[in-house]
């Protein structure tokens, strides 16, 4: 199954979601919303731990602040939904995709190296959690949750392209564009070899 030639310009992403993950989402809610929830929280944490790491890069200060507040609004939103609905935050579970993407930056190298590649994980996080939430505002049977969903898919990919265009901001275009394909190219054989589970976003 080949992505939506629109997923594909806005995202680059090489492997879409198997179809099949949105059913099996759809009938582990409380599961999908916890691992969200926990989603959002990690995401506003690492923008507070890039904020304060790259202090002299005033652009990236001034677009990650905002971002922190959206994303912690984000995690709010997703445990209102979740006491709504008389269900429980579970427990924060290993991600194992991210974990994958980790073990891809590299370790050496100099500091605009690391920068990069922190910025493109962070990148393609977002722009697969955006083909995610795509999937499910197209995908569950739910009307309101559809409608849930798109609200988080078009913040996403606003965040998406933010990450890269730091990215171009500090390091040559370029690097950044060659690099950004080693790392399409990685997740695309992360995606391959992930479990299908309906309880988690990534």
């Amino acid at each position: 199954m080949e992505l939506s030639q629109d997923t594909k310009n806005i995202l680059g992403l090489q492997l879409p979601t198997d179809p099949r993950w949105v059913d099996l989402a759809g009938i582990s809610l409380e599961a999908i919303l916890t691992d969200h929830a926990y989603c959002e929280q990690k995401a506003a944490l690492t923008c507070i731990s890039y904020i304060q790491r790259y202090s002299d890069k005033e652009k990236l200060v001034l677009e990650l602040a905002p971002i922190v507040t959206e994303e912690w609004g984000h995690f709010r939103l997703v445990l209102n939904e979740l006491l709504k609905r008389n269900l429980k935050l579970g427990i924060q579970r290993k991600d194992v995709y991210v974990n994958k993407l980790l073990e891809f930056q590299r370790k050496g190298g100099g500091t605009e190296e690391r920068f990069l590649d922190q910025m493109l994980t962070m990148a393609l996080i977002e722009a697969r959690s955006c083909e995610r939430f795509k999937r499910l505002s197209e995908g569950l049977n739910d009307e309101y949750m559809r409608n849930f969903y798109r609200r988080f898919m078009e913040s996403e990919a606003g965040h998406y392209t933010l990450f890269i265009d730091l990215a171009e901001t500090y390091v040559d275009t370029n690097k950044v564009r060659k690099r950004w394909q080693e790392w399409l190219d990685h997740e695309t054989e992360v995606m391959k070899d992930l479990e299908l589970r309906g309880d988690r976003i990534h």
